[in-house]
């Protein structure tokens, strides 16, 4: 679905990078909503420089394995849209209980 929509709107060429923002960015968000602590300044950006290289590694194998296998495209941005929902939830649900004990 959303493979489908990058390739319409920006073609073969730009794959890579589109999908490496999209995916970068929310893996961020659900890092922030789901496992984010108060960090030194040095270490948050230790922390993003790893996301950043966990996400290229997913998107090579985002593009590697669906030529090696044949197969539709592994849905991982929609899988961190789902992610991040849950999350975002799930920290709303948490706020409106804090809220209500006080």
């Amino acid at each position: 679905m959303f493979f489908d929509f990058v390739m319409d709107r920006f073609g073969e060429d730009h794959i890579f990078s589109v999908f490496f923002i999209v995916n970068f960015i929310l893996a961020a968000i659900a890092y922030k909503l789901g496992f984010a602590r108060k960090l030194s300044v040095l270490k948050s950006i230790i922390v993003y420089i790893l996301l950043a290289i966990g996400v290229f590694v997913l998107n090579i194998m985002f593009i590697v394995l669906p030529i090696a296998w044949a197969s539709t495209p592994l849905p991982i941005a929609e899988s961190l849209v789902v992610i991040c929902l849950i999350l975002g939830i799930y920290r709303f649900r948490l706020y409106l209980q804090r809220q209500s004990k006080e």
